[in-house]
């Protein structure tokens, strides 16, 4: 031992030496410079000329968008190849965020096993995910063997499925269903015949890109012969489920044929209703009761309601309701009186929101004399109604705060025409910073619970039922991230553990014991109105963390939307977290065009009066930049279809205001995709960004144009466009308007434009989802806050 310690220690300065020597002779070597930048594709140029209205252009890419032509479609698949590596190429150094970032999203995805179930007679009905299977099954259960399967001892573990299968019935496996139907399982309707027997749903047939019918029993899990159609865009029971309504649409994928269909009957499906001009679309609907159906037809000239005796579906339509185009139009019933939710003109008069009306629906008046059920209030707007048999539910506005309240059914006829507050009204406490409220699914009108959705910028969405009778309410499912859980309720026995009172309800909330998830002690909402352009106020809704904002340093993101009178998602998002704590600001502007500010607010935003839209944004962007919410150079857009219209308008207007953008399968090049379209277009893209055939429409299609206003010799920020092949906008509008932009603009490689495409639909898909989100998140570090 003694002896090999020594010859440690003799050769340690031997080796020492050696290095020294060693070092001597080493030369430094010469640092390598960066690698080039990636070069961007450069697709071919052949120029088509195009004239109207006395104006003529060119379109040098119009050869992407034609699918009939097999060489264009070679050299497309070509070029589609080389954008793929472009975005890989400049995406390459990202990768160890993008995988750090899925890891993030991923693991906030809700791992929901179930959906809550939703009591309807003696069923509850929910859908839950089964190990290892990508699609969900829909399955029931007796409400009254329920309770037998719930843990009392910890509510929040729900419905025991493991022993509860025993009371299980599956109605539909949509993983069998992918087998039908290609690997691919996507579901559009499906509606259960009140008589809880059948199950009518429609899947996307991806090989011939139509929704097919198909009815199962589900006394025996079979398929019935019939109906079986194809096209179908809208069903609807009748005859207490011995009936199926559907609507068949053409290869324009407009609704123009209504067919009535008996169930086990051998007949052919009876003929109820044909619109052979173009411009007239169809649909239908059951009343909640189930004893009426509703056709609602639309046109550039009327909408019309023709009620229908579900008791005998072949007895003929009444017309009941008639007014000017592009109105919304729901008939209800309720004890013998139609209601009637539609934002028409009143007497002649425009409107600037809904209203609800009632008639008897025995009157026999031509035209049939409806009633206001309640004054018009200039500060108290209803944005939805929803019937049960007890009661009438409102979802109201108070300025830019939503409200839930309840009126006790039937009226009073001494009440009604009065004001809200003159009714016995409950109201629902809320929390903060409520950015929508959805209700439903409610199927059982005899049920007095009704369930709705709470959408927030600082919370979760939640999932309450409400019961109208008692006031009491309960969080039947609500993530929470901060326990990384999610509350699901199963059954009666269930109840929220832990609770507490939170301190950001109404008054009225105090004898409630319910407690929200919310993030608002790490999430500060901060809500503007930003004057635009013209004095016009802009609801302007900001999102940061408490600790990481720092006035002037932070980057940020800027949504928009502002079309279709859509009101803006602006719902908790968790791929949005991972932005936030890196202290990034998420804003999104309620421009003009978009839904929540009225009917005026909405026109004030379509057709000729389109580029308000764009100007709101820009206004919003600059007052986060002058009021030092964001920095200066660290502004990014955000827009998701019409979306990416405006965001990619008002960079072609100020591309200097942006340092990076994303714009998702958007809509980029309207002159061509309006005036010649290739895929199917509805009524309401021709009333929303114009008809070309109108001189003043087309000019502002012109004036408005992402392809056509794209600004030369100008630097524009960096630019992530994403598309697919299953999108209403072809992938050629986002192909044409990168090469376009990428032609004129000042070339600079820290600020890419690229195009990422995908062949499948994100949203069904948990593990795309996360991976999207991921690489459109590096890309903005990248661009923005690197």
């Amino acid at each position: 031992m003694a002896m090999r310690h020594l010859l440690t220690v003799v050769r340690r300065p031997l080796l020492r030496h050696r290095f020294i020597i060693q070092c001597a002779d080493y030369k430094a070597q010469k640092p390598q410079p960066p690698p080039a930048p990636p070069s961007p594709p450069k697709p071919p140029k052949k120029p088509v000329s195009f004239s109207l209205h006395g104006e003529s252009w060119e379109d040098e890419y119009n050869w992407m968008s034609q699918l009939n032509d097999k060489v264009a479609m070679r050299h497309m698949d070509v070029y589609m190849e080389q954008e793929e590596k472009y975005t890989e190429a400049v995406m390459s150094d990202t990768e160890r965020l993008q995988s750090k970032l899925q890891s993030e999203i991923a693991s906030r995805l809700a791992a929901e096993l179930a959906t809550p179930p939703l009591r309807w007679g003696p069923w509850l009905y929910y859908r839950r995910v089964e190990e290892g299977k990508q699609y969900t099954v829909l399955c029931r259960r007796l409400a009254k063997l329920n309770e037998e399967f719930i843990s009392n001892k910890s509510p929040s573990s729900g419905f025991d499925f493991t022993s509860g299968k025993k009371i299980e019935q599956k109605l539909l496996d949509y993983n069998q269903e992918a087998e039908r139907f290609g690997g691919y399982a996507y579901e559009e309707l499906s509606e259960v015949s009140p008589d809880h027997r059948y199950l009518a749903y429609t899947m996307y047939d991806k090989d011939n890109d139509y929704f097919k019918l198909s009815v199962r029993d589900l006394n025996f899990g079979s398929l019935c012969s019939k109906p079986q159609a194809d096209r179908v865009s809208n069903i609807a029971w009748a005859k207490d489920g011995q009936a199926l309504l559907y609507v068949v649409t053409d290869n324009k994928k407009r609704p123009f044929r209504i067919y009535c269909s008996m169930i086990g009957s051998n007949e052919e499906d009876v003929l109820i209703l044909e619109e052979p001009q173009e411009n007239v679309h169809l649909s239908v609907r059951h009343t909640k009761d189930f004893q009426y159906l509703t056709v609602n037809v639309f046109s550039t000239q009327s909408s019309k309601v023709y009620l229908i005796n579900a008791a005998d579906p072949l007895s003929g339509l009444t017309l009941v309701w008639e007014c000017e185009p592009n109105t919304h139009c729901i008939v209800e019933h309720h004890q013998g009186y139609l209601y009637l939710f539609t934002d028409a003109a009143m007497q002649g008069q425009p409107v600037d929101h809904h209203y609800l009306l009632r008639s008897p629906v025995t009157s026999s008046c031509i035209p049939r004399n409806w009633e206001n059920v309640f004054a018009n209030d200039q500060l108290l707007t209803i944005e939805d109604v929803d019937f049960c048999h007890s009661h009438l539910l409102l979802i109201v506005k108070d300025r830019q705060k939503y409200g839930l309240y309840s009126v006790s059914l039937p009226l009073s006829n001494d009440k009604v025409g009065g004001h809200l507050q003159e009714f016995n009204l409950q109201k629902l406490p809320f929390p903060d910073h409520v950015s929508q409220i959805f209700p439903g699914p409610n199927y059982d009108f005899n049920s007095s619970t009704m369930r709705f959705t709470i959408t927030s910028p600082v919370m979760p969405d939640a999932v309450v039922d409400y019961d109208l009778l008692s006031g009491q309410w309960t969080i039947v499912q609500q993530q929470n991230l901060l326990y990384e859980r999610t509350r699901v309720l199963y059954g009666s026995a269930s109840s929220t553990s832990n609770s507490r009172i939170p301190n950001n309800l109404s008054e009225n909330s105090a004898a409630d014991e319910s407690t929200w998830n919310d993030l608002s002690e790490y999430y500060a909402c901060d809500e503007y109105e930003v004057p635009s352009y013209d004095g016009a106020l802009i609801p302007l809704t900001i999102l940061y963390s408490r600790h990481r904002k720092t006035n002037g340093e932070n980057p940020g993101l800027l949504h928009g939307h502002g079309a279709y009178g859509e009101v803006l998602d602006k719902r908790w998002r968790n791929e949005m977290k991972s932005l936030l704590d890196r202290g990034w600001v998420i804003a999104y502007a309620d421009v003009r065009g978009g839904g929540g500010g009225g009917r005026k607010w909405y026109h004030d935003g379509r057709r000729t009066k389109k580029l308000n839209s764009v100007k709101d944004y820009i206004c919003c962007a600059k007052f986060l930049i002058e009021r030092e919410v964001v920095q200066e150079a660290k502004l990014a857009g955000c827009g998701y279809s019409a979306g990416g219209f405006l965001v990619a308008s008002a960079i072609n207007y100020c591309p200097d205001l942006f340092r990076a953008a994303v714009l998702k399968v958007p809509f980029l090049d309207p002159t061509h995709t309006l005036l010649l379209p290739i895929l199917p277009l509805t009524p309401d893209d021709y009333e929303e960004f114009g008809y070309p055939g109108d001189i003043e429409d087309f000019r502002s299609i012109r004036e408005c144009s992402p392809y056509d206003n794209i600004r030369k010799d100008a630097l524009y920020p960096a630019i992530l466009v994403t598309s697919s092949f299953n999108t209403r906008f072809g992938v050629w509008e986002a192909a044409k308007w990168v090469a376009r932009v990428r032609e004129y603009s000042i070339y600079d490689p820290s600020r890419p434009v690229i195009l990422n495409l995908t062949t499948d639909i994100v949203e069904e898909n948990r593990y795309l989802q996360s991976k999207e989100a991921a690489m459109e998140t590096a890309f903005l570090i990248k661009m923005v806050d690197s």
